[in-house]
């Protein structure tokens, strides 16, 4: 027996998020209160995107567009495809700037195929849509908190992507500022050793184990906690004046990182407020999304989710 899609248009709010959170790399991530709003519809014919905001007038309008190439892969695993897809993308997360715009738009096209299936989402749970939109992706440090929420660990397996999802404390804040120019993670990836000193991995180690401390239970450690010395130093030369940024903020005693890869830079802790950026920096105060990618319309309401994704309790 064939799928049943809906005929009601299905909606997703897919959140901003910031992975790596500096030692963390491509493990750790969190979910942002800045959102691309998609509604899509099952159509008798072609495949088209309408985009306005972030990417409008550069980004695909048909089926190479990310949403509805994310969503024929989820309709594949599935097991049929609709004969035709519209697709709406209101976009705010900036493009190419380390605020996860692409696992947004991964994650949203998961969500909204799961969203048109009838009994999409038990017949594709959490754990099997994190395991697409990290293959799409190609590591799942981003999809993760998009898809789930909240903080998460991320780590992949011979089957696939995994995920914990945990709550931040109170107390941790977001503060990103966004440059105008955007940077590419193939040329952030590209500055990367493929070896480091063993004395750096265990830094990092210990850093990221007390980096999920302070963020779920003492945010007054944030800042040794984000200490790194596996990627932020070798991609300094890339953007130096995100590097100078993360500086200038570290020496006023605020949690600075590079977010992603970049070149925005997040402060996990608040920023004095005579803490000058500079003009080329647009600063905003985000707070952490708790509800993750959820499915709206159609003949489903996404559940609350609890601490437990992809198998795993925290």
């Amino acid at each position: 027996m064939g799928l049943s899609f809906v005929t009601e248009p299905v909606s997703v709010s897919t959140p901003a998020t910031s992975a790596n959170l500096g030692p963390g790399f491509d493990a750790l991530g969190l979910a942002l209160t800045l959102y691309d709003d998609l509604t899509a519809r099952v159509t008798d014919g072609e495949f088209s995107v309408t985009v306005t905001g972030q990417g409008a007038g550069e980004l695909p309008t048909g089926a190479d567009h990310l949403v509805i190439r994310s969503m024929l892969a989820t309709f594949d695993e599935l097991g049929q495809r609709p004969p035709g897809l519209a697709v709406e993308c209101v976009n705010r997360i900036p493009q190419a700037r380390g605020l996860g715009s692409s696992s947004a738009a991964i994650v949203g096209g998961v969500q909204l195929a799961r969203g048109l299936v009838r009994g999409g989402l038990e017949l594709l749970d959490d754990a099997a849509a994190l395991r697409i939109a990290g293959r799409l992706e190609g590591h799942p440090d981003n999809v993760a908190p998009c898809l789930l929420g909240g903080f998460t660990i991320a780590w992949t397996e011979e089957t696939g992507s995994r995920a914990v999802r945990l709550s931040p404390a109170d107390g941790v804040r977001s503060t990103v500022f966004v440059p105008a120019e955007r940077g590419y993670t193939a040329t952030a990836r590209a500055a990367l050793p493929a070896e480091v000193p063993h004395a750096d991995a265990a830094f990092n180690t210990g850093r990221g184990a007390l980096l999920v401390h302070a963020l779920t239970r003492d945010p007054s450690l944030l800042f040794p906690a984000t200490e790194d010395r596996l990627h932020q130093g070798y991609r300094a030369a890339g953007m130096p004046e995100s590097a100078a940024l993360v500086a200038a903020l570290r020496a006023a005693g605020v949690a600075a990182v590079i977010s992603g890869a970049g070149p925005t830079v997040l402060a996990l802790s608040e920023v004095p407020a005579d803490f000058a950026a500079g003009a080329q920096w647009r600063g905003e105060v985000l707070g952490v999304d708790d509800a993750g990618a959820r499915v709206k319309g159609g003949m489903v309401e996404h559940a609350e989710r609890g601490p437990v994704a992809a198998g795993r309790t925290s």
